[in-house]
């Protein structure tokens, strides 16, 4: 897709003296005591802050922060948290500055933060009389928030209509640059492996890539649903009775294109939902009444690695087993292992995702770590986003 960089706005000398209000996120968890607990999405947004600093221009940025009401913006909804690490991140102060819609005062080689934009009547709804009061606080919009870009919102769409200028900020643009190298225009064969606790959350992304994929590999709850439609006994497993059908239609699709959804041979079982429960490795023909599935057995591990040995891409969204236990982490593990020493151009997602890329410490190995959540879900669904759209348009 077209969209204009910021990053070439700046090396083109275009940003000198201007006004670039940057769409972060910086929606990060904070404790009791209103203290940051994760920084890693403040420490993502720093290079475009940086980029337009060093650029000469007047920096204005702003996220949401939890789910505030609009116009009702408690003590507990505030970035005061968020200025203080940025000012830390960046070596030098910014300020928080509320009640900002209708004027900021900032000058070049400043940043200010302006607060949480939810607080903004009108934010969710996108609101046009909203959106533009904000387009015409800046020359330049930046939206760098993928997180946020499967929503319409005044801070993400919206000002991005009526802004002089509308870019991606170099988060955004990675994010762009990576999906569209591994769903677009992917080196083939193209893997992807779904994982997770439901069928029905992934159901319209399991059809979508089932559609343009070489091999799909599912785990998880997921798995035990294509299970039962293979006509294997979970026991007491999760699964989704109802989308079965749906499992069987998936598996047929998969089959007119030549390929399979891999069925487990192999399963750990244990009898209760537990860190300490006894695994017990079984035949997938061989599961009790009593049984809960709760990894891939070793041998369906090992065989789906292999088959990753011959991708060309790889998508990776959601754990194929309950690897927060150590007792059943094998299967993630083991595919995480292969996922990260292919050849292939690989792509992870999803918050489980990504918590078992770090515990297995395979950040540097994976091609390219999506950040977005929901947003990153709705491209696997085929979806073009919101912020895709505009800045498509505006680049035109």
């Amino acid at each position: 897709m077209q969209f204009i960089r910021f990053s070439d706005l700046c090396e083109q000398g275009r940003i000198k003296d201007k006004r670039v209000f940057i769409r972060a996120d910086l929606n990060v968890p904070l404790n009791e005591q209103g203290q940051i607990t994760e920084d890693t999405r403040i420490r993502a947004s720093i290079p475009a802050i940086e980029l337009a600093l060093k650029a000469g221009a007047a920096v204005m940025v702003t996220s949401h922060l939890g789910r505030p009401t609009e116009g009702q913006l408690q003590a507990k909804d505030s970035l005061a948290p968020v200025a203080k690490r940025l000012s830390e991140l960046l070596g030098q102060d910014v300020p928080l500055v509320a009640n900002w819609v209708d004027g900021v005062e900032v000058a070049p080689a400043q940043v200010v933060l302006l607060e949480n934009c939810r607080g903004n009547v009108g934010e969710k709804k996108n609101d046009p009389a909203l959106a533009k009061k904000m387009a015409a606080l800046c020359d330049v919009f930046v939206h760098d928030a993928f997180g946020t870009a499967h929503r319409a919102e005044a801070s993400t769409y919206g000002i991005a209509e009526y802004a002089p200028i509308a870019c991606a900020g170099p988060l955004l643009a990675a994010e762009i640059d990576a999906l569209s190298k591994a769903l677009s225009q992917p080196k083939r064969p193209l893997v992807a492996i779904v994982g997770g606790s439901k069928v029905s959350s992934k159901l319209t992304i399991l059809r979508s890539l089932a559609e343009k994929v070489d091999a799909l590999i599912v785990g998880g709850g997921i798995a035990n649903t294509f299970m039962l439609a293979a006509g294997l006994p979970i026991g007491k497993s999760l699964a989704e009775v109802d989308l079965v059908d749906e499992a069987k239609r998936i598996m047929q699709l998969m089959a007119e294109r030549g390929s399979v959804v891999p069925i487990p041979e192999d399963v750990v079982t244990a009898t209760e939902f537990a860190a300490d429960a006894k695994a017990v490795v079984k035949n997938a023909t061989q599961v009790a009444a009593e049984d809960m599935i709760l990894d891939v057995g070793p041998r369906t591990a090992q065989r789906l690695a292999e088959q990753l040995k011959t991708a060309g891409t790889i998508v990776w969204n959601g754990p194929v087993g309950v690897f927060e236990f150590d007792a059943f982490e094998n299967g993630t593990k083991t595919l995480a292992e292969a996922i990260a020493n292919s050849e292939a151009f690989s792509i992870a997602g999803g918050g489980d995702t990504l918590a078992a890329v770090a515990k297995y410490d395979l950040e540097s190995q994976i091609g390219y770590i999506s950040t977005g959540g929901g947003a990153f879900l709705e491209v696997l669904e085929g979806k073009t986003l919101p912020a895709f759209e505009i800045l498509a348009k505006r680049a035109a």
